[in-house]
């Protein structure tokens, strides 16, 4: 295994702090999302008024993603961490200061911003230590920024009635701010320290022009059209786009509409109701925490292409249940379907175009998650919530034709296990 040599054991080393910043980074948000209500309490919103002030925080995320694969490149994806984490854990706060929707939306552009480049740098650190040891963590991590998520959410219950909303994100910002300075030196002297640095940004940088970068003429591998492949690898990463769109489509609709139509269309009562989503949230942090393993032993093509096959008969069972047992059970499924599909995407985006392969497909797949729920409230008008969730199985579907369109691009277990790498897949430093 290439962990067990000298070059490859340093960067395992900088996986004790990515778990612990994925994990910080799950909490902070969901503790902003728990206080959305006050905010828009205390900022005398409408409906209307906050759709609009979240969606500039939305439009802001996706932009500074994909300036944020720029950065990785220049900057490098550890020092940005360290540099943007405290700005995230500073830009929480900012929502609670707010006094108008007006103001409101200024902020949370300003807190997109920030929290689009921290996402992207947190990933790319992740495809890097991929690359460097040959193991996949990308879903393990995500799995972790799950269960920081329910911890999140947890204490923000707690808080509620405790602490203002000032308060409540005051401590939580102050707790993110200790875990970076314990948890940013580490991963700053191991950047430092790393022999495969330099060998590392090349790489980082050869990765540029497959997404369409101008650069110094590119070095020939025979095929005498160095550009056209460069372009179809631009190509592929955005394929692999889509699909994290396909499924952050299905991940925001299951979010946001699975317990209203437990509660409307079963009758369900609405305690009940919410936990059909704490079963799809704890299937989807379970399957994640064990996505590396299913990975080694099936391939990325195989768990990502199961995976979408389960959450379309998982969300076709729960959208057309007949009883609250099968609604549950297709919440399960579906949880466990999409958890590994969206960290696939994300980890093959950047093998394939570093970190602006993954500011790429990350800008792709919000796309999913901001259009996913206002789609299905859409649609549910029209043709009524049952069939408006049925188009999450059609998009998972979509992922699961792309998955297997791009298996070739996907890395073999036999390979991982032997070499630590696909043996089939490119090498961006010889095709730029």
């Amino acid at each position: 295994m290439p962990g067990t040599s000298a070059t490859s054991r340093l960067p395992v080393t900088r996986l004790y702090p990515l778990t612990v910043l994925f994990a910080a980074d799950g909490v902070l948000f969901a503790s902003w999302v728990v206080r959305v209500p006050e905010i828009k309490e205390q900022v005398g919103a409408s409906a209307t008024a906050l759709g609009l002030a979240l969606l500039c925080m939305t439009f802001s995320t996706a932009v500074s993603m994909y300036v944020g694969g720029r950065l990785c490149v220049h900057l490098g994806t550890r020092a940005l961490i360290v540099a943007t984490f405290p700005l995230a854990c500073g830009g929480l706060i900012l929502p609670a200061l707010a006094r108008s929707p007006v103001h409101l939306g200024a902020v949370l552009l300003a807190f997109g911003a920030i929290y689009g480049v921290l996402v992207v740098a947190l990933n790319s650190a992740a495809v890097e230590v991929e690359r460097a040891t040959g193991r996949a963590i990308m879903s393990a991590l995500h799995g972790l920024w799950s269960l920081g998520g329910l911890v999140g959410a947890i204490a923000g219950g707690l808080l509620a009635n405790r602490l203002d909303t000032l308060g409540h994100l005051g401590v939580v910002a102050a707790g993110g701010l200790l875990v970076v300075a314990v948890t940013g030196r580490r991963m700053l002297r191991s950047a430092a320290a790393d022999p495969n640095r330099e060998a590392t940004t090349a790489h980082a940088a050869g990765a540029v022009p497959a997404l369409g970068a101008a650069e110094p003429a590119p070095v020939s591998t025979g095929t005498g059209r160095p550009a056209a492949q460069r372009a179809g690898l631009r190509t592929v990463v955005i394929l692999f786009g889509i699909v994290a769109l396909c499924t952050a489509y299905g991940e925001g609709a299951v979010g946001d509409w699975a317990a209203l139509h437990l509660r409307d269309t079963l009758a369900t009562p609405a305690g009940i109701a919410a936990y059909g989503f704490g079963a799809y949230s704890v299937a989807i942090a379970v399957g994640r925490l064990t996505g590396g393993w299913l990975i080694a032993w099936f391939g990325e093509a195989q768990v990502l292409i199961g995976g979408a096959v389960l959450a379309a008969a998982g969300i076709l069972a729960t959208a057309w249940a007949g009883g609250l047992a099968v609604a549950f059970g297709g919440l399960v499924m579906v949880g466990l379907g999409l958890a590994n599909v969206y960290p696939i995407a994300m980890a093959r985006a950047g093998a394939i175009g570093g970190s602006r392969g993954v500011g790429l497909a990350s800008t792709i797949g919000n796309v999913g998650m901001l259009g996913g729920p206002p789609v299905i409230g859409f649609l549910a008008d029209q043709i009524g919530l049952p069939g408006a969730l049925s188009t999450v199985a059609v998009l998972a579907m979509v992922a699961a034709g792309l998955g297997f369109g791009l298996r070739t691009h996907a890395t073999d277990p036999r390979a991982r296990r032997t070499h630590g790498s696909s043996p089939d897949q490119p090498d961006m430093a010889t095709l730029s």
